[in-house]
């Protein structure tokens, strides 16, 4: 997803993208979801939360270490 794509949902939930990097903003929206912030955490391709938006994204960031 497109960071200006992930900005919009940031401001759809209330929050101010700023300058923030595209992993640390996702990972605040995921916290203000109720969610794990755990993007870009899944090294062994393993994750076990199914219905989360990021999940196709969290893959490859995390195969990239973290700068997709």
């Amino acid at each position: 997803m497109k960071i200006q794509r992930v900005r919009e949902i940031a401001r759809e939930r209330g929050l101010d993208p700023g300058k923030a990097e595209r992993v640390e903003l996702i990972k605040a929206i995921q916290r203000q979801e109720g969610n794990f912030d755990c993007f870009a955490s899944a090294y062994a391709g393993l994750c076990d939360q199914t219905g989360c938006r990021w999940r196709e994204d969290c893959f490859a960031a995390a195969r990239s270490g973290g700068h997709s």
